[in-house]
Parts: structure tokens; C-alpha cells; sequence
């Protein structure tokens, strides 16, 4: 072999290994629009739009802002039961198909106010569907989202340190502080 074919070959190895490098990570990229086993982008972003009609912003961040739909998504995953991840995930289409009955449109098809009203109702129908619920009936679906909702955005960087008072590094335990009507409440 002469130093002709030598380089030839080496740069043949070298090109290889880049053309292969860049080929084994685009092969590896997902194209899928799935969240998890249960839920894709559009059912975060709809949990999202669910999450701040409950929690709206105003002089602090809304629920969108500490992206609750990805809490819900994963902990409807992995912390539910099957039969709690099924009435949830008909949910979706329970509060669509309430949109559509009430406005004629799918719930991300209409707006803040209607929401607002829509979900107010839902509320309403779920405090009267736990009053009676026996221990074996299911869970009500909304109520499962707006607990989730809330969770999610108080346990956030952003609901935590936005909406609560917070105490990054507590220095002692104070048992009883003074409440001023319109202060937050604690986070620490």
C-alpha cells in the first residue's frame, strides 16, 4: 500500500465515522408527538389550557406558566390506578363533549369566558357526584384535573416562589407568625 492509498482509506474511515455519527443521531430523534403511554402534545397542551382556566394568570403566573399539563400527563402515568388512568383519559373527551353540548365547539375552540363557565358547571357536578359517591363508585374525571392542577402549580418553582411565600433556606421553626388579612400563604 503507498501514502496515496493510506490517506484515502483513512479519510474514507474518518468520513464514515462522521457520516455515521450524524446518521445514528438523527435515526434516534423521535418524531412522535407522544408525552407517554397514555398522552401526546395536543392532550398536554389541552391539560394546560384545563389547568389555567382553573388557575388564571393575574398579578402572579397561571397554571400554563408552571406547564401543568406535563405534571398531569406524567402522574396520571405513573402514579393512578388503570381504572383512574381510564376515567381520566375519557375525561378528555367527556369535557370536550360537555364543550360542544353547551357552545357547539370543542373546548380549545372556545374562549376564556366560556371556559370559565363550562368548568364552573363541571365543578358544580362534581361536588354533588362526591356528596353521594359510595367508596366503590369511580372518581369524577374533573375533579381528578382541577386536584391535579392545583398540585401541580403549588409544588412548581414558579407557585411555590410567585404565589406562596418562600423561604429558600428557612433559618427557624416559628409555630405561630401573625397572618395580615391578604398575606401569602407559605411554601416553607
Amino acid at each position: 500500500m503507498n501514502r496515496r492509498e493510506a490517506i484515502g482509506r483513512v479519510g474514507l474511515i474518518l468520513g464514515g465515522t462522521v457520516i455515521g455519527a450524524e446518521f445514528f443521531i438523527s435515526g434516534c430523534k423521535s418524531t412522535s408527538k407522544k408525552v407517554n403511554e397514555l398522552f401526546d402534545q395536543d392532550n398536554v397542551a389541552f391539560f394546560n389550557e384545563v389547568g389555567e382556566t382553573i388557575l388564571p394568570a393575574t398579578n402572579t403566573p397561571g397554571a400554563k406558566a408552571a406547564d401543568v399539563g406535563n405534571f398531569m400527563a406524567l402522574m396520571v402515568q405513573d402514579c393512578y390506578k388503570p381504572e383512574d388512568q381510564k376515567i381520566f383519559v375519557k375525561g378528555i373527551a367527556d369535557l370536550d363533549e360537555a364543550s360542544k353540548k353547551k357552545f357547539g365547539k370543542k373546548f380549545m375552540e372556545a374562549d376564556a369566558k366560556q371556559r370559565t363557565e363550562l368548568l364552573t358547571s363541571l365543578d358544580a357536578e362534581q361536588k354533588a357526584y362526591t356528596k353521594t359517591k359510595k367508596p366503590e363508585d369511580p372518581n369524577h374525571y374533573f375533579r381528578m384535573m382541577k386536584e391535579l392542577t392545583l398540585l401541580g402549580f403549588f409544588t412548581s418553582e414558579v407557585g411555590a416562589t410567585k404565589a406562596l411565600r418562600y423561604v429558600a433556606v428557612p433559618g427557624r421553626y416559628d409555630g405561630c407568625v401573625p397572618y395580615k388579612k391578604g398575606d401569602k400563604a407559605w411554601a416553607t
